[in-house]
């Protein structure tokens, strides 16, 4: 197990890195813009197609499209941001402004994307009822004045507020099908607990098992659960044979105070997990304790606890599936601590299951060096995935999905 001492104090927040790369953005929108004359024409257009609009690629490439935002604006609006997931960057807000068509009230903003993207995005509207454009308060501002798309009906919670934000799926992506409740499949059940001074999800897989059952935990369970609703994809799983019966625990995060105190490394933590929660947990489901059967799973901060859970308690977590984990953590002069810790580790009985969003600028680096630490360490049968998305539960969703078809399938 491992024995380092992770560090305390560290700030609450990721590391402030520019974006390597230019956004891809395309000076000629993905449609005819209207002139003043064809406006109403032009919205009863969007209205039927829905947004984002796609074309093909002004370079010629089959695997490119160019997609553009848009918004309608009124007499009073200043300015239009978009910002669809981790594709802009924080010191270049100007690189997501919409730009207006001339005597039109059509605003609009064009990518090129490979068409395997997805991704969540937010728009924020400057309806001149703010401070100065170029004053220091504009900017938070402006973020504040957050819009719904309303020529576009897919949409996801949002985390903490559960709003509902839109996202876009270009016609490659990976789509959540196996999310989608299914007439005629069998249901397991799911239950409410209080515990340990937080809420619990508890599911039961459908059907009597003679057998104890295989066993994920679940971090940020108030959101996986009652607003994504997990059971639809145990119960598809399952019932497709994919998966064996699993039962599934998801501890909520409280918020997000609670959340920085706790997802980062601590070993109170993990004692809370592994001492007090599982024991209760077993009383009430029928789960093994077998490592080799358990997934600890988790996202963001959860995936970089859920590595670190595995890693001082291997008796108990024998797999780690892990989306867009923040293994740069700390921001300061023990960054990537976690990583650095594995290394002078003796190989642990755990099996990794990795995956990264490819425009993750600020997670990238730290994740291929853990993936290169893995594989010197004699973790072979540690699997590591790039998506083209983000940070991103639209994404996170499908890569759960696929990681626990990869560590619990036989």
């Amino acid at each position: 197990m491992l024995v380092s001492v992770p560090p305390e104090g560290a700030p609450p927040r990721p590391p402030r890195l520019a974006r390597p790369h230019p956004l891809p953005r395309l000076a000629e929108p993905a449609c005819v813009l209207p002139a003043p004359d064809g406006v109403e024409e032009f919205w009863e257009d969007v209205r039927r197609r829905g947004t984002p609009l796609l074309g093909p690629d002004p370079l010629g490439s089959d695997d490119h499209a160019a997609v553009t935002f848009l918004w309608r604006g009124g007499p009073a609006t200043r300015a239009v941001r978009v910002l669809p997931n981790k594709l802009g960057d924080p010191r270049d807000p100007e690189g997501n402004r919409m730009r207006q068509v001339p005597g039109t009230d059509v605003w609009h903003w064009t990518l090129r994307l490979r068409h395997d993207w997805r991704g969540t995005y937010d728009l924020y509207v400057d309806e001149s009822d703010g401070p100065d454009p170029a004053t220091p308060e504009y900017g938070p501002w402006l973020r504040t004045r957050h819009r719904s798309d309303p020529f576009n009906s897919r949409t996801l919670p949002r985390r903490w507020t559960a709003d509902p934000v839109p996202y876009a799926e270009l016609p490659a992506a990976p789509r959540a099908v196996d999310w989608e409740p299914r007439p005629g499949v069998a249901r397991g059940s799911v239950t409410e607990h209080k515990r340990s001074g937080r809420r619990v999800w508890l599911y039961e897989p459908p059907r009597a098992q003679a057998e104890p059952v295989d066993l994920l935990v679940l971090l940020d369970g108030e959101h996986w659960q009652p607003l994504l609703g997990l059971n639809h994809l145990l119960d598809n799983l399952i019932a497709d044979g994919r998966i064996p019966p699993v039962a599934a625990v998801l501890p909520e995060a409280v918020d997000e105070a609670t959340r920085w105190a706790e997802l980062a490394c601590r070993p109170e933590f993990v004692a809370l997990l592994v001492d007090e929660i599982l024991p209760w947990a077993a009383t009430r489901l029928p789960v093994t304790d077998d490592p080799a059967r358990t997934v600890i799973a988790g996202q963001s901060l959860g995936g970089l606890t859920a590595a670190y859970a595995a890693s001082v308690a291997p008796h108990r977590f024998g797999n780690v599936l892990v989306q867009s984990g923040s293994f740069w953590w700390p921001d300061g002069p023990d960054a990537e601590w976690l990583t650095r810790a594995l290394a002078g580790t003796p190989r642990l009985p755990v099996r990794f299951r990795l995956s990264f969003g490819e425009q993750e600028w600020v997670a990238l680096p730290a994740a291929r060096r853990l993936r290169d630490t893995l594989a010197q360490a004699g973790y072979e049968d540690a699997s590591y995935r790039e998506f083209n998305g983000g940070h991103d539960y639209l994404c996170w969703r499908t890569e759960l999905a696929d990681g626990l078809v990869e560590l619990l399938g036989r």
